[in-house]
């Protein structure tokens, strides 16, 4: 039985905390956060969890072996750096830190004390996103060409952190996942319109180049009117249509395409072969991405599994993030990206 707490009760904290609390192989001992009235009442749903606003009392119990922390993107790090010199496994929210460099320090300290760092990349571990892996390893796509993804909602406004920040770590964890691999470019342009006098972008289009010149475009915004989150993926031989929104279809191939006629004389000649075949939906599992999230990192403390959402994963999502914010304010310059070794 890993002996856990979790650090923030907000927005996002609550979730983990059911799922952690639902784990056959965990036991939630420690609730924290600093404010009081949402302590108290998320507290009443979990009685046997000790409640406390001084996460520090989380990090001097010996017994404690992992520690979650579901807070503001701003205090990852701090509240990260501590939680491991505590000789506790780390569970830390997205986006890792606010700089690459703090990422690597965490990485750092885990390494050296033989602990484990996993981010909160929940897309990771979505079953239509497992399918959509499972259908690109399996070749059904053929050559990705290009995807382009819509995350858009109206609000919710962030303070400490602009859109890019707040909604491309989703669509960068999960396209590195499923790539295999990592953007070699990035471009992105984008705009303050609400929250002027902060400086922070709420609507951003952000251009990503994988190996083997495979296109990415991601349009992020808390200015549409509807929650969108659509992924096109176009391949050679198949296309394919995520829809997280859709309560019960959430993944389309469409078997369309073009083909080149393969012997033509002259110019004349040539023809654009076009198919438009069936469309599948293949059937998804129905576990909760959040329960299978919190499942595998406690298979990771056992030494049972390798994250999939590594310290290691979570820092080059943090460096993707960085060139894009580095493009906007360079009026879109493409930024070239470099990983350490």
């Amino acid at each position: 039985m890993i002996k856990m707490g979790v650090i923030g009760c907000g927005y996002w904290g609550p979730n983990l905390i059911r799922n952690f609390a639902a784990q056959q192989g965990a036991q939630l001992a420690y609730i924290s956060d600093l404010d009081e009235k949402r302590l108290n009442h998320v507290g009443l749903l979990y009685p046997a969890a000790k409640k406390t606003r001084n996460y520090r009392e989380i990090l001097e119990d010996p017994e404690v072996q992992a520690v979650v922390v579901a807070t503001p993107m701003s205090t990852h790090f701090p509240l990260g750096r501590e939680v491991l010199e505590a000789g506790k496994h780390l569970f830390l929210e997205k986006p890792m830190a606010t700089t690459s460099e703090d990422c690597r320090a965490l990485n750092e300290i885990a390494k050296k004390r033989g602990l484990q760092i996993m981010v909160g990349h929940t897309f990771v571990y979505t079953p239509a996103v497992r399918k959509i892996k499972t259908l690109m390893e399996a070749g059904e796509l053929g050559e990705i060409y290009y995807v382009n993804i819509s995350r858009v909602n109206l609000g919710l406004f962030q303070k400490d952190a602009n859109v890019v920040w707040d909604l491309a770590p989703h669509d960068v964890a999960m396209l590195n996942h499923l790539f295999g691999a990592d953007p070699v470019a990035v471009s992105a342009i984008g705009h303050c319109y609400v929250q002027k006098e902060l400086g922070i972008e709420d609507v951003a289009f952000v251009t990503l180049e994988y190996p083997g010149k495979r296109l990415v475009h991601i349009h992020v915004s808390w200015l549409d009117p509807n929650k969108v989150r659509l992924c096109t993926f176009v391949g050679s031989r198949k296309m394919l249509v995520y829809d997280d929104v859709s309560p019960s279809e959430k993944i389309r191939v469409y078997d369309k395409g073009v083909d080149v006629q393969p012997h033509y004389e002259n110019f004349g000649e040539f023809q654009l072969l076009y198919r438009s075949g069936d469309v599948f939906i293949p059937r998804l599992d129905t576990v909760e991405p959040l329960k299978a999230e919190t499942a595998h990192f406690l298979d990771v403390i056992k030494g049972a599994a390798t994250p999939l959402s590594s310290g290691e994963h979570g820092l080059r999502v943090v460096q993707v993030l960085e060139g894009a914010c580095r493009s906007m304010a360079e009026n879109g310059r493409q930024v070239a990206l470099k990983y350490d070794a």
